[in-house]
Formats: C-alpha cells, sequence, structure tokens
C-alpha cells in the first residue's frame, strides 16, 4: 500500500510538472512586421513572450527563438502596441449627483459593469488599457480608474494600480466650459466655476496643513473627510487630474489652476488647442485630444479641426488621442491618428498618440505602451497599415493571452454588430444579439 501510494505521488508531481512547464513556454510571434512604438521596427519581425512580459523583441536575424517556444507564423501582418485610450466612459459607470457641483469622493469604481459589452467592442478596436471616467457635468464629477480590458468577473481584477504605496487606481476627472454651467448648486458662469473650484483647493490645503501638524498622532489627526483625502493625493502629486476643457480661454483657466495649486494634470478634448499650442506647451501639460468624422455635438466644439495634432506636435506638446467612448466608438480608435496624419501630423507621432504617450498620461508607461522587453505583452494583431481605412484588428491579447480574436465568432460580432451587442434581461442574464454584417 505504501509503494502504490508513493507511486500515485510520483505520478501527480510528474503531471504537475508538466503542467508548470507548458504553462511556464514562451510564444514567439514570427514573420509580421513589428512596430514597438519608442525604437526601430522590424519588417520581419520576432517578438518573444514569457510569463505574460516581452522578453525580446527584433528582426528574425536578431532573436533566438528557443526550442520549446509555440511559435505562431504571422507573416503578412502587423504588430502594434495594445492602444491606450486615456478617457473612456466604457462599462456603464456613473459619477456625482446634482447635490453638488464638486464630488472628488465618487469612485466611479463602484459602478462599472465588467461585463458590459462596450468593454468586449473596446477590444475589437484594439484597445487594452483605459482610463475609464466619470460624465463631464461636474466641475469635478469623480475618481477614475485605469484598467486592463481582460475578461473578470470584479472590477478589481482589471484595475492598475499605478502607486502602490498609496493604493491609487485612477485620476481625478475635473471638467470647466459650458457643461457644468447649470443652475445652482452649479456655478451658472465661467468665473463661479473657478471660484469654487479654487475655494475647495483651499480647503484641501488646510486639511493636508492639519494632517502634516499631526505628524502621524491619531489624536491630533482631523476627522476623515473624503473629499479632502482624495484632493489631498492630488496636491500631492500623487492623483492625476483630468480635465475636460474646449475653449481656448477655459484652456488657459485649467492651466492657470492647475499652476496656482501645483498639481498634475492632462488636458482632455482642447478642441481649441490649435489657438493656444504654445501656451500648453510652455506650460508643460500633456494634452489628450479627440476628432470627429461627422459633425455635430455642443457649440463649444465647433472649432474642432483635424490639423490640431499636427499643430501641437509643431509646438513640442506631449498629446495623444481619445475616444470619449461613447462619442467616438471605440471600434474606431486607430481612425483618430490617420484623420491627424492626413492633416500634416507624422506617422511616427500618430503611432505615439495612440499607445505610449496616452501610457505616461496615466503613469504607465513602465507597464504599457510600447513592445519593449520586461513591459507587459499586451498587443493587436492587424491585417495591414493601422492607419488604413481596410486594416482590420484581427486580435487583441494582454498580458500574453488572447482575449479578442475576430476568427471567433462569438468575438467576432463585436467588431461587427451594432452598438449594443448584449443587453442583461431583466431576469439577471444575458442575452446575445448578433446584430453583425458578414464583413
Amino acid at each position: 500500500m505504501l509503494y502504490f501510494r508513493t507511486l500515485l505521488l510520483l505520478i501527480a508531481c510528474g503531471w504537475f510538472a508538466v503542467v508548470a512547464a507548458a504553462q511556464e513556454r514562451p510564444k514567439a510571434f514570427v514573420g509580421a512586421e513589428i512596430i514597438t512604438a519608442t525604437g526601430e521596427n522590424f519588417q520581419d519581425g520576432v517578438m518573444l513572450i514569457r510569463d505574460g512580459r516581452i522578453e525580446a523583441v527584433g528582426s528574425r536575424q536578431e532573436v533566438d527563438i528557443p526550442g520549446d517556444a509555440e511559435v505562431y507564423d504571422v507573416e503578412g501582418n502587423v504588430i502594434m502596441p495594445g492602444l491606450v485610450d486615456p478617457h473612456s466612459h466604457i462599462g456603464g459607470g456613473d459619477g456625482g449627483d446634482r447635490s453638488s457641483a464638486l464630488h472628488p469622493d465618487v469612485r466611479i469604481m463602484d459602478t462599472i459593469d465588467p461585463r458590459s459589452d462596450t468593454i468586449r467592442r473596446a477590444l475589437a478596436g484594439g484597445v487594452t488599457t483605459a482610463n475609464i471616467m466619470p460624465g463631464s457635468g461636474h466641475l469635478m464629477s469623480g475618481q477614475t480608474v485605469y484598467v486592463k480590458l481582460k475578461p473578470a468577473n470584479t472590477i478589481e481584477e482589471m484595475l492598475v494600480t499605478v502607486d502602490e504605496e498609496a493604493g491609487i487606481y485612477g485620476g481625478v476627472k475635473m471638467a470647466n466650459g459650458t457643461n457644468s454651467l447649470r443652475s445652482s448648486p452649479f456655478p451658472g458662469t465661467r468665473a463661479k466655476s473657478a471660484a469654487m473650484v479654487r475655494e475647495l483647493y483651499v480647503q484641501a490645503q488646510e486639511y493636508k496643513a492639519q494632517i502634516d501638524a499631526a505628524d502621524g498622532d491619531p489624536d491630533k489627526m482631523p476627522e476623515r473627510n473624503l473629499r479632502m483625502e482624495t484632493l489631498v493625493e492630488v496636491l500631492e502629486g500623487k492623483r492625476i487630474v483630468h480635465n475636460h476643457t474646449h475653449r481656448h480661454d477655459d484652456i488657459l483657466t485649467a492651466i492657470r489652476l492647475a499652476q496656482e495649486f501645483g498639481y498634475r494634470m492632462v488636458l482632455h478634448h482642447v478642441t481649441e488647442a490649435w489657438k493656444v499650442a504654445e501656451e500648453i506647451a510652455e506650460a508643460g501639460y500633456p494634452a489628450s485630444i479627440i476628432v470627429l468624422d461627422s459633425p455635430g455635438g455642443k457649440l463649444e466644439a465647433e472649432h474642432l479641426y483635424y490639423k490640431t495634432g499636427r499643430v501641437l506636435e509643431e509646438a513640442g506638446v506631449d498629446f495623444g488621442y481619445h475616444t470619449d467612448d461613447s462619442v467616438t466608438d471605440s471600434r474606431l480608435f486607430l481612425r483618430s491618428a490617420a484623420f491627424g496624419i492626413r492633416e500634416g501630423m507624422s506617422r511616427e507621432k500618430a503611432v505615439e498618440s495612440m499607445t505610449i504617450a496616452n501610457a505616461r498620461m496615466m503613469d504607465m508607461e513602465d507597464r504599457v505602451g510600447s513592445l519593449e522587453p520586461g513591459k507587459d505583452a499586451d498587443f493587436i494583431l492587424l491585417s495591414g497599415d493601422p492607419f488604413s481605412v481596410y486594416t482590420q484588428v484581427r486580435q487583441t491579447w494582454i498580458e500574453g493571452e488572447k482575449v479578442w480574436d475576430r476568427e471567433d465568432p462569438e468575438d467576432r460580432k463585436y467588431a461587427t454588430g451594432g452598438y449594443n451587442v448584449i443587453q442583461r434581461s431583466a431576469f439577471g442574464h444575458y442575452d446575445h444579439y448578433n446584430l453583425g454584417g458578414s464583413q
């Protein structure tokens, strides 16, 4: 009996060793054009992945493929970093209510549905990382959340923590301009908007001073205030402010406030950035811009032009594009930079503006946004030139695992279907609707 048990134990151990070895097999993608986003590109490239990270990238002659590697022949395709969307509203979340124009304590994380069809549609567009935000109808609508769009049952599984010590996994959404100009308790005017924001930050400075004076003594600490705690993180540079702004004068007001209180900021939308490109460059704040492929929308976005990317590039502004999904469908994200190229923006900046530039805006450039050794293996497989209208996203990979495949009928409908591919029934389960065509 002892011999039999020992034999079973040895067999079991051997089986687990085989499974572990299989899990650790590297993956080699061979033959594609590889666009790295930060360095040299490779026409006949090899990308080697191990344990969810990129181990090597180079030409076929430069990269040694291990004998035990799982080899993917992807000749004729293009590999580029997974797209990073620094401003999205996928996941069905919401933000602050009408009780106040300022809600820094509200967390979008508490309202996101990880099973939302909007997340699957973003994967179909090649988006692997997103900054999901509350809306812009408030001066502060709440805390954003940085996520990987990998399949998950809970939002916690998707979070990307950018400050482990402070537990930061997002920024703060602010806005100025017409969206928040409503009746009391909202400001009503642009000047009052700035005054209300200024007043709240002054309170946060005072709260921070009390914490600093306490010097860790719990008896001297101020009463806990969730609104102030969030803004102290902003003042300490731990959270980035993502500021919705359109008109050139609103852009300059946002810069003025950030400089006054010393917080980090990304300027979002910046419809009229082309009017104040030099001022933005001098201030040193990055810009996340949007383009539309059809007219319409709010009056303050009247002067939205495709040339903004070129103008910002020439001025030396660090910028990228975003979807503001559902303003721009995530499945069409690559078209944003293509419009910029049409108006004279460089192809190099076009790639950067969809990937590494956006990663920088979320403190994630050490993990995502480019294909470099040591970074997460987040990438997309394309049928051709990323900025061609004829190109399709064929596969989307996150951390070395395929999370979307156009050849899979269940996945394909998220690329070809209508705006609502899945909807939740009254009984709590999900009903699938194939609304797609056959292309």
